[in-house]
């Protein structure tokens, strides 16, 4: 009986070694899931007297010649052996050229015999040829027609090649290894395939290596699709499934406590969308079983607004939350927005605490040594209700007196170590965790990169806010359009207004963190200069179009301090202008900030866009985001930045942006550098069917969690999950 992952040499032999070093596959497996990536046909039967120079051509034709000579040797290149013969169908005439085995091609093609030939037309000399066609010979049988029209129709997989290993070859290993797919076990149970019409999965891969026509590729891909979605799905549900059987401690609040009290100082009212998302969260909290949750919200939303009233109702429990941020900047702007929003709160066991309050405590890693201390004695005392940080969190002698929330902001930037290091301070290494996005996920990436979270979605935007409006400027087509952008500036300042002016990198020449940098392409329409940087840009500004603003700078390589005064002074209205990276993506808020220009926009992917211009138009002021490029109309990255100044709805924005993306290793293997588990599946074009294999997979693992009742599911689900990556998802 043949296996997946049985040794690729048995069904190939000694032509192994190749589709192992040159396309690294390994088992009987990988090569029946290495799927074509088009199909070509060889073209309908055309008239030798109607054949056009480059087109792709049927022809059945008769032998009037055919003759052999030999090439010498020349520098460079072998003695070859060649073959041409003359073919006629009765209305004109073709030239056949073949290289090589001149004398196997002679065997078949004696004046007279009847065949196909497909190839591409070419002229030489004034006359049309097909250089090495493909052939077929015909028996006289008056069966010709038919059979020509047959094999002109058949459709030809045509696979992703590489050099030493071209499509035709790896066509032939294909069929050796279809030979072996009788009695291969099928990883979907048998109620999946007849409820929702699948072939097995034999048949589903000779159709998509060797099909009879489209119908058949319709249906293999149906049925193969299913399969990645379907294990997939299994995992996910497996990982919900272990999850709600461990116990956690409940946080049920308390009444009248601090949590009352921060509702009441609110001078605002919640949106319904917050109240709604915090009464699920304190479900959830409640639950004796841990909470994995993901918020996603649209910039502004008020996400942070939600995960505080969350770590208040802990507070009031009894125990202790932290809130894990991506950067220093942002853990010191969620340190003073945090200690604003909750005022007296706060401030316990100090002569302006209220009477029911708490204590904020900020850990980054370039603290002072008391600050430090003071911040680590408050948190493994319990006597800082809320811990906010960065990395400095992970270390080992950072410890708490009863971790019950851990919030992760812009989950994305951290390592699945590094959150779980954090879960694991907790005194059963089980507590709530909310993870927080501020980039609105489409629903099939929701149902599969966060498919064992819990999702829940802030949608709604609080009252008050102008917005922003975005507008492409193509600095090279328009010089005076990128003028216009420094005037506006000035004339914001000019009403006491401030602005943001971000670029790519930071330009101190000493290379720039991964925080720093656009995510978008690079060189995508501007030519081979490197992308505009914070230093120069800032330079040339203050000496230059803004020179009558206060004007600074703002990037990850700065000293805490230094980052941190820079931010306060433009909170406070000192600075007008200040020329950032991206460290201001996310969480920075200063309501007074209206403009922003990012240089080289094209070199950002769309969400990091839409997350920029989330820092302007965040009060009564409207905002106006100018996306600054050198690329051509017509480039794809015009597309990118024309989706963005059409629409500010983020959820939007994350389809178009998974339009543009490749999906990647939903699993998180693309850290290890391996092949993207989803072969065939595409997240945004087959939403329906992962929804269905979703809901399938629940119903399977809440009947079979082991997976004991079909044993075929489970070996696919190793092949899918080697050990490393079941722990990634553990750990997630």
């Amino acid at each position: 009986m043949s296996t997946w992952d049985e040794p690729l040499r048995g069904a190939l032999g000694g032509s192994a070694r190749a589709f192992k070093d040159k396309l690294g596959l390994h088992t009987l497996g990988d090569l029946l899931r290495y799927y074509p990536r088009r199909y070509d046909r060889r073209g309908d039967l055309t008239d030798l007297a109607t054949l056009a120079e480059g087109e792709d051509v049927t022809v059945q034709a008769r032998v009037l010649d055919a003759k052999r000579r030999t090439i010498p040797a020349r520098q460079g290149r072998r003695r070859m052996d060649m073959l041409e013969a003359t073919v006629t169908d009765g209305t004109g005439r073709l030239h056949l050229t073949f290289f090589n085995r001149g004398a196997y091609h002679q065997t078949s093609l004696v004046p007279g015999r009847l065949a196909m030939f497909s190839g591409r037309v070419s002229t030489y000399r004034g006359r049309r040829q097909l250089d090495h066609p493909e052939y077929q010979l015909l028996d006289e049988d008056g069966q010709e027609g038919e059979r020509a029209r047959a094999y002109a129709e058949e459709l030809i997989p045509v696979y992703p090649a590489v050099k030493g290993l071209d499509s035709a070859r790896i066509a032939v290993g294909v069929e050796m290894a279809l030979a072996r797919t009788a009695d291969l076990p099928d990883p979907l149970p048998p109620r999946v395939r007849d409820r929702h019409g699948l072939l097995g999965v034999g048949e589903a891969l000779r159709k998509v290596h060797q099909p009879a026509g489209w119908p058949d590729i319709g249906a293999a891909r149906k049925r193969l699709k299913w399969d990645e979605a379907f294990v997939l799905q299994i995992a996910l549900a497996r990982r919900r499934h272990l999850a709600e059987g461990l116990p956690a401690k409940p946080r049920p609040g308390a009444v009248g406590g601090i949590l009352d009290a921060f509702d009441a100082e609110l001078p605002f009212t919640l949106t319904d969308g917050q109240r709604e998302v915090g009464a699920s969260l304190a479900a959830r909290l409640d639950a004796a079983h841990p909470m994995h949750c993901l918020l996603q919200g649209d910039v502004g939303a008020g996400k942070t607004l939600v995960a505080l009233r969350a770590m208040l109702r802990v507070v009031d429990s009894g125990g202790q939350a932290v809130l894990l941020a991506p950067t220093e900047v942002l853990a010191q702007q969620h340190h003073r927005s945090i200690g604003a929003m909750l005022g007296p709160l706060a401030r316990a066991g100090q002569i302006d605490g209220a009477e029911r309050a708490t204590r904020l405590a900020l850990l980054t890693g370039s603290m002072g040594a008391a600050a430090r201390r003071e911040a680590l004695l408050d948190a493994a005392s319990g006597a800082a209700g809320i811990v906010v940080g960065t990395h400095a969190l992970l270390e080992e002698h950072v410890s708490f007196a009863d971790l019950g929330l851990v919030v992760v902001d812009e989950q994305h930037r951290f390592g699945v170590e590094q959150r779980d290091a954090l879960r694991e301070k907790a005194a059963d290494g089980r507590p709530h965790v909310l993870v927080m996005t501020a980039t609105p996920i489409p629903r099939t990436v929701a149902m599969t990169v966060y498919g064992d979270l819990d999702v829940v979605s802030l949608t709604q935007l609080p009252a008050g806010r102008a917005g922003v409006g975005t507008h492409v400027v193509p600095a090279r087509e328009k010089p005076r359009h990128l003028a216009r952008v420094w005037e506006r500036i000035r004339e914001e300042a000019a009403q006491g207004r401030q602005a943001f002016v971000v670029c790519p990198r930071i330009g101190d020449d000493a290379g720039t963190a991964d925080e720093e940098v656009g995510e978008g392409p690079d060189g995508d329409g501007t030519g081979n200069r490197p992308p505009l940087a914070v230093l120069e840009v800032a330079r040339r500004l203050a000496e230059g179009p803004l020179s009558d603003l206060t004007v600074e700078v703002l990037h990850g390589r700065m000293p805490p301090d230094d980052k941190d005064a820079v931010m306060r002074r433009f909170s406070e209205g000192e600075t007008d202008v200040v020329v950032s990276t991206t460290v201001i993506e996310v969480g920075v808020d200063v309501p007074n900030a209206t403009v922003m220009a990012i240089m080289d926009a094209d070199r950002f992917g769309v969400s990091q866009l839409h997350q920029l211009r989330g820092r302007v138009g965040r009060g009564s002021l409207p905002g106006v985001c100018l996306l600054v490029t050198d690329t051509e109309e017509g480039a794809a990255a015009r597309e990118r930045l024309a989706a963005v100044a059409e629409t500010s709805d983020g959820f939007a924005l994350s389809r178009k942006d998974l339009e543009l993306r490749r999906e990647g290793d939903v699993l998180g293997a693309a850290q290890s550098g391996a092949r993207s588990s989803l072969r065939m599946l595409t997240l945004l074009k087959d939403e329906e069917l992962i929804g269905r294999a979703r809901e399938e997979a629940a119903a399977h693992v809440a009947g079979d969690p082991e997976l004991t009742g079909h044993p075929p599911l489970a070996q696919a689900l190793d092949e899918l999950l080697p050990e490393e990556r079941a722990e990634y998802l553990d750990k997630a």
